[in-house]
């Protein structure tokens, strides 16, 4: 049966990525590009405006598409969330019962719905974080990914309904700006470096996360959701990860490909969000179940962060 993908929160930083390989993949017309902006940034057509919230809106996209896939990425992000908590809690948990319930009602074959280190706390084991582990966050972000783990597998098992999920970390990209989380601090050190030269980092410079480049990103999402359902152990969230580093360390690296590129770091109330999150994480699950292995490590980051954003500003640095 051919696919019919709908993706969800289509503009935002994974969407605007995701969307353009799966229909690489499958075919323009058979990936539906859903978000709630008037305007539908780089995509062609089929491109829909949709508030992921309202149930009857979705299901009017289900039946008029035939949609048997489901890549559903609407969500409000940490450092926003934190301004505007309920509505984090009402974006994040309703648009996603919304899907679950559809994809239920509507035999969905396979959801697909992103978790995030958010998930983890200040109680969570700091180095190599298991993948059955305390979660216990300390942001209203991280709030929804626990409950959404949850609510995710008990759809699976009372439902049997395919939905799977990955604990994404930092995702470094180029296409789109730095926008709401606490990890964007990498991509802003990037974009800042190629358009003026210098930045104020707003965490400290010892401060380690766990980080991935977008590619890896949408590899990952695309291996998981190919896999086989059997391999499918962990119905929660798989934790991923590529590499860690300090904020130092990548304006350091970044430093070696854009000459006199000058730092500082002037930690702000996101500094505390970034402390309560793990430095390294063990995914070795995702690895053994479905065979996750990244490809790119800091150097591979900058050296296709810089090139593409040169690009992107037509500056020669």
């Amino acid at each position: 049966m051919q696919k019919k993908i709908l993706v969800t929160g289509a503009l935002g930083q994974i969407g605007s990525e995701l969307v353009p390989a799966l229909r690489k993949k499958y075919g323009n017309d058979n990936v539906i590009a859903v978000g709630y902006s008037k305007e539908s940034g780089e995509f062609n057509k089929p491109f829909e405006r949709v508030d992921a919230t309202n149930k009857e809106e979705l299901r009017t996209l289900i039946e008029k598409y035939q949609i048997n896939t489901i890549y559903h990425l609407v969500g409000i992000l940490s450092a926003v969330g934190e301004k505007n908590p309920n509505l984090a809690w009402h974006t994040n948990m309703e648009s996603l019962k919304n899907i679950l319930d559809l994809a239920v009602e509507y035999k969905i074959d396979r959801l697909f719905w992103p978790s995030s280190i958010a998930a983890f706390g200040p109680t969570t084991p700091l180095f190599d974080t298991p993948q059955e582990t305390i979660l216990a966050p300390t942001t209203m972000y991280g709030v929804t990914k626990v409950a959404g783990e949850l609510l995710c597998q008990y759809y699976n098992l009372k439902y049997g309904l395919d939905v799977r999920s990955l604990r994404y970390p930092g995702i470094i990209s180029w296409k789109t700006p730095p926008g709401g989380g606490t990890t964007d601090y990498a991509v802003a050190i990037y974009y800042e470096a190629v358009k003026n030269g210098s930045y104020d980092c707003f965490v400290k410079d010892d401060t380690i996360l766990p980080m991935m480049y977008m590619d890896d990103a949408v590899n990952a999402t695309l291996e998981l959701m190919e896999a086989d359902s059997e391999k499918i152990k962990i119905r929660t969230s798989y934790n991923l990860t590529a590499v860690s580093f300090s904020a130092k360390e990548l304006a350091d690296n970044v430093a070696k490909y854009v000459p006199n590129f000058k730092c500082t770091f002037t930690p702000d109330s996101r500094q505390k969000i970034a402390d309560s999150w793990p430095k390294t994480i063990d995914d070795t699950s995702a690895r053994k179940d479905w065979g996750w292995k990244p490809k790119f490590d800091l150097d591979q980051i900058s050296m296709e962060m810089i090139k593409n954003l040169k690009e992107k500003f037509q500056t020669k640095i």
